[in-house]
């Protein structure tokens, strides 16, 4: 079994893993196809023949999408990977516009092949891995004299350190590299070239650029793909642009490339979608039904107050504000995965023709179609294998084991978490619409009867959002044993609820400046003795350690204390640390993303000076893109007003980061009633105190 692919002039090299070493073959008869449908399947066939990279063509039966029976298609075999996409365009141009249909053209280049041949792309044997970690300034001025590999600092002349580097690399043999940046690759090319010595990062010499950098926006967020490298016979895992490897690890990315047969390299830049289109193109396959190039799918026609009941999202109970005792969390098990399986909620399944005269969907009168949905047997054992890995990871002691176990976890909870809200995706290959909508409905009715049964069983709901309820005891009232009814609701909609958590107290944050509940913000420890924070500063990804941390403390004292006096003598010695300049620079980074490239900021932001002093320095950043910086005075206008952490900056704004830390204890606080004016008064009358005391 193969674990990466190389495309070369003389074929596909394939790598796959034995006991003893990484062994090649070479595959020089392997030919990508594409599909077409026309008007004129046999006029297309003359034409495509008579191209020179065309290398044979046929008329197969395949389905053109799930709805479709199976109808003539024309398979055109290419000579390289390269002419897919230039013969795909010059086919669909051959006609009037939508004449003529075009599919399997845009897949990656490893996983095509593996899809293709039938080859599997998970490794039978362990695979090594070297890790090769580089500060971003040794990138600015080539050539490289400092690096780190696995842990070890190289320093040395140019010479020295290729050397050392290929020493390394002999003795270690990876069959991954994971870098810090891909940018690696050419500057130690570059680097080595500069000290007329050779340096293989591959099995082989050299290195190829599979694409350049870009920018795109997803769901609202603009991110930054940086360029994508490859060598021969090894992986490249590129920290900088890797969503699974951060968020599981290789067991996690091994277990989603034996499911999507998308090599681990491509794996391991591929984002959320990509890989659950993977898995879905998969089976899609063995349903005999073709990937359209460009997914166009028509919105059913809907009268308006089906329009009205459809534009709405999950239900959401907002949060009654305060402190609460004794709060229970229930949360209902991969809810959305769960409601598209037992429901059969699928693409095909919604509204089809065969039961146009029912009415299965809650609120919005649509069919779902007894027939079983592919979108089902994507998800099932998605579902079903994080339940037997949870269940596992419930009795496992062994920590290497455990360590694998919750990476294969974490990676399949985020193709679940995905995929519900990939339905309504535009570009999403299999998605539709109305599919999105089932899903939500059915979703509302499940929390509203789950309410009903809750309160009717003497409890109150607190707040209630997506999959998750937080109910507490009714005064007055006599409590049904929640797992009681836990079962009860799990036996009505098929879907188990389960007691996440039972916490001693628990705060909902209202929204700032407004007494409204915020839906994602809240707070409190539960009865095993560990806290749990949700949406407030600690947990957001810009809030600099210490002001993290500092919120964390606050929340320990009002644990112990119940007393919003006691929280504010804290938060006092929390400024005197601040304005004494006790506090350590490099634990005020402020880490933001930023939203357009450089030159669009036109108001003198935070950001816009970070920016300014990072272009003066040589390091670009786009759109998607992030910038570290510490604020060193605040009342300045131009690049002065900031340093970024790379400068390891010895002062800060004390002032700055005081409203920052007044703003974080503002959001413990608030549940009890104390505004931020209120605080800052308390804080007044306890330094008058401090200095009377003298």
């Amino acid at each position: 079994m193969v674990f990466t692919l190389d495309f070369t002039g003389e074929g596909v090299r394939r790598w796959s893993k034995t006991p003893t070493g990484a062994i090649e073959s070479l595959d020089d008869s392997y030919t990508p196809s594409i599909y077409t449908t026309s008007d004129d399947l046999d006029t297309l066939r003359r034409h495509l023949d008579r191209r020179h990279d065309v290398v044979s063509t046929a008329v197969e039966q395949w389905r053109p999408g799930f709805r479709d029976s199976p109808t003539d298609v024309l398979r055109a075999d290419l000579d390289s990977i390269d002419r897919i996409r230039p013969v795909a365009t010059w086919i669909r141009a051959a006609d009037l516009p939508g004449t003529n249909r075009c599919f399997n053209v845009d897949f990656s280049p490893q996983f095509r092949y593996c899809l293709e041949t039938d080859t599997e792309p998970t490794p039978t044997s362990s695979l090594t891995t070297c890790r090769l970690d580089i500060e971003e300034t040794e990138l600015l001025d080539p050539p490289i004299t400092t690096l780190t590999v696995d842990g070890t600092e190289l320093t040395g002349t140019p010479q020295t350190l290729i050397g050392d580097l290929t020493a390394h690399l002999d003795e270690v043999d990876p069959d991954v590299l994971v870098l810090s940046t891909a940018e690696l690759i050419p500057t130690l090319d570059d680097t080595a070239a500069g000290a007329d010595t050779e340096l293989r990062l591959g099995r082989y010499p050299g290195y190829t650029q599979l694409a350049g950098d870009s920018t795109f926006e997803s769901y609202g967020r603009t991110g930054h793909s940086p360029a994508r490298y490859t060598v021969p016979g090894r992986i490249i895992i590129d920290r900088s642009n890797t969503f699974f490897y951060d968020e599981s690890n290789l067991d996690g990315c091994l277990d989603l490339v034996s499911r999507s047969s998308k090599p681990l390299e491509e794996l391991s830049w591929a984002s959320i979608g990509n890989v659950l289109t993977a898995i879905q193109i998969r089976e899609a396959r063995a349903r005999n039904v073709l990937v359209p190039w460009n997914s166009w799918r028509h919105e059913f026609f809907k009268p308006i107050s089906t329009l009205h009941d459809a534009d709405r999202g999950g239900f959401t109970f907002e949060p009654a504000v305060g402190v609460h005792e004794t709060v229970h969390e229930l949360d209902f098990s991969s809810l959305y995965p769960n409601i598209i399986v037992r429901r059969n909620v699928s693409p095909e399944t919604v509204q089809c023709e065969c039961h146009c005269d029912r009415s299965d969907v809650p609120e919005l009168g649509y069919s779902i179609c007894d027939d079983r949905g592919y979108l089902c047997d994507v998800l099932e054992p998605l579902i079903s294998d994080r339940d037997e890995i949870k269940a596992e990871l419930r009795e496992c002691e062994d920590s290497d084991k455990k360590a694998a176990l919750e990476g294969r976890s974490s990676a399949i909870k985020w193709i679940l978490v995905s995929c519900f809200g990939y339905q309504g995706f535009s570009n999403a290959k299999f998605g539709r619409i109305e599919c999105h909508e089932a899903i939500n409905a059915y979703a509302r009715q499940i929390l509203l009867d789950a309410k009903a049964t809750l309160e009717a069983g003497g409890w109150r709901v607190l707040h209630g959002i997506v999959d998750s309820l937080w109910v507490t005891p009714r005064v007055g009232d006599t409590q049904t044993a929640l797992d009681r009814l836990a079962a009860e609701i799990s036996e009505a909609t098929d879907i188990r609820l389960e007691h996440e958590a039972e916490y001693e107290w628990i705060a909902f944050v209202p929204q700032r400046n407004a007494d409204r509940g915020a839906l994602t913000k809240y707070f409190g420890r539960s009865t095993d003795g560990q806290y749990k924070y949700r949406g407030i500063e600690c947990r957001q990804r810009s809030t600099p350690e210490f002001i993290s941390e500092a919120q964390k403390q606050l929340i320990e004292v009002f644990d112990e204390t119940r007393d919003p006096e006691a929280v504010c003598g804290r938060l006092s010695q929390l400024r005197n640390q601040l304005f004494s300049g006790e506090v350590n620079p490099n634990k005020l980074v402020t880490e933001i993303r930023i939203s357009k490239d450089p030159e669009e900021y036109t108001r003198r932001t935070l950001t816009m000076a970070a920016l300014e002093r990072a272009t003066a320095l040589g390091l670009e950043r786009s759109a998607g893109q992030t910038v570290d910086y510490i604020v060193v005075d605040d009342t300045k206008q131009s690049a002065e007003r900031v340093r970024l952490s790379l400068e390891n900056p010895t002062r800060y704004d004390p002032d700055y980061y005081d409203r920052e830390l007044i703003r974080a204890a503002t959001s413990i606080l608030s549940p009890s009633g104390w505004s931020e004016d209120r605080i800052r008064q308390q804080l007044s009358e306890t330094n008058e105190l401090s200095l009377g005391s003298f």
